[in-house]
């Protein structure tokens, strides 16, 4: 009874807020955003702060992430670095369009620099739901507020992030690079909400860098939507390089049409707590999705990693490889499903969950799902979870190498089968790169951080 007394005094928490700055949320916020929050709130009155009994947060308890007191950042916030002369994701030599997001705000100085195509529009989502809602109007909410209390949460909470559209037949030369930072004198609540329409034809490659600038606490709750047009191609890179004093919470939701092709791949190199929720759902014949995610935690750091796979359409494939290394103290989860609807025949599904434990004390668990309701499919999951091949270890050592060097060299045969997935060349390279000191132990704060934060 406690428990639930618990949970429903830190929910009451957050109502609270909600209701104490609403005429704050709705000024200055265009009609199709304000929509959405009456229902929002009382979605996540029903649900509250997800604990264990939730069976798509069994692995995770983020309530005593939600119990600092942490300011809320419901106005823009002047930036009070240079964003321009930190870091690009640690890859100077990657070429891409760049554009900045400060605690949840797209930076009003990127129309300055970012320089894109004249009919690609990149803004901040709370200046087009003003200028443009017919795209906001089009496409409505793939992000089901009812079905998740952090998606409802940061419904009721919205008010910007970045709006990204591609018109047709428009091919991008340069991946975009959005750059989150967080940083504020107290701890802080920061939300944000992302919305992306990719139409027909079109080419796009987009890199997402989390990074946090200062010590102090942070729960960031990002929501982001991506539409993709028939015949459209979308690459989407995360990487997550924060410290372990960071709740990063982030859900992406992607719809595919027809002849879409789809590959996400998700880096977790460093952060306190990391829940990602990918959501796709395959909405046109011969489509594919692929998705990769790759997670190196140590010391008392979590990542869970959920993915969600609709097979709507017929001839359709997708394919998933999740790989996690752990060390420490430090805990993982991976959940895969994978629904293939009575429709969906001729359908081509294939999930992998691989994970390696470096000591005694870390725990993984992972739980691959499949929902088949359609019987002319080829489809199968699967999932491991050990410590590196004694035998494989002797081989390599039998050659000369010392047991340290062998070591490393089988971590990194490991994680290399995703790290392949990047087609951005430059990135690919300094993931590698990262990935090899994360393995050495060499990296315990967040890579090259430009103010040292030790955590």
């Amino acid at each position: 009874m406690s428990v639930l007394v618990e949970k429903a005094d830190l929910s009451l928490r957050y109502t609270g807020h909600y209701n104490e700055v609403k005429d704050l949320l709705m000024q200055n916020s265009a009609d199709i955003i304000n929509a959405g929050r009456k229902k929002a709130l009382q979605d996540f009155v029903l649900q509250g702060i997800p604990t264990r009994v939730n069976e798509n947060y069994k692995y995770t308890n983020l309530q005593p992430h939600f119990y600092p007191d942490f300011k809320f950042i419901h106005l823009r916030e002047p930036a009070e670095v240079d964003l321009n002369a930190v870091f690009r994701c640690d890859v100077p030599q990657l070429d891409t369009y760049l554009a900045f997001i400060f605690n949840g705000w797209y930076y009003e100085k990127n129309h300055q620099t970012i320089n894109l195509p004249d009919n690609v529009i990149l803004s901040g989502l709370e200046e087009i739901s003003f200028e443009r809602p017919e795209y906001l109007e089009k496409y409505g909410r793939l992000a089901d507020t009812a079905t998740d209390p952090l998606v409802a949460l940061n419904t009721a909470f919205a008010k910007d992030g970045y709006f990204l559209y591609v018109p047709k037949n428009t091919v991008l030369e340069k991946p975009i690079q959005i750059i989150n930072f967080l940083q504020s004198e107290k701890d802080a609540f920061v939300t944000q909400r992302n919305f992306i329409y990719i139409e027909e034809g079109a080419d796009v490659k987009i890199i997402n860098c989390d990074h946090t600038l200062n010590l102090n606490k942070y729960l960031n709750n990002s929501v982001t939507e991506i539409f993709i047009g028939p015949n459209a191609s979308f690459e989407y890179y995360a990487l997550q390089n924060q410290h372990n004093n960071t709740t990063s919470l982030n859900s992406v939701f992607i719809h595919q049409q027809k002849d879409t092709k789809v590959t996400t791949l998700n880096s977790s190199l460093h952060g306190g707590l990391i829940r990602n929720n990918l959501n796709i759902i395959l909405d046109g014949e011969n489509s594919s999705a692929n998705l990769f995610g790759m997670a190196f935690i140590d010391r008392s750091q979590h990542v869970d990693n959920f993915t969600r796979v609709i097979h709507a359409k017929p001839h359709c494939q997708s394919n998933q490889i999740y790989k996690t290394v752990l060390d420490d103290n430090s805990t993982g989860a991976f959940s895969g499903r994978i629904h293939v609807m009575r429709d969906a025949q001729k359908t081509n599904a294939f999930q992998r969950s691989n994970n390696l434990l470096l000591s005694d004390k870390a725990i993984m668990q992972a739980k691959p799902q499949l929902i088949i309701d359609a019987d002319d499919v080829k489809c199968s999951h699967g999932a491991t979870i050990g410590q590196i091949d004694e035998e494989a270890l002797f081989y390599i050592r039998s050659r000369g190498i010392e047991e340290k060097q062998a070591r490393l060299m089988l971590m990194n045969a490991f994680a290399h089968e995703v790290i392949q997935q990047i087609k951005v060349i430059p990135l690919r390279n300094r993931i590698d790169e990262l990935v090899e000191k994360r393995l050495k132990g060499e990296v315990a704060r967040c890579h090259e951080c430009a103010y040292n934060c030790e955590s």
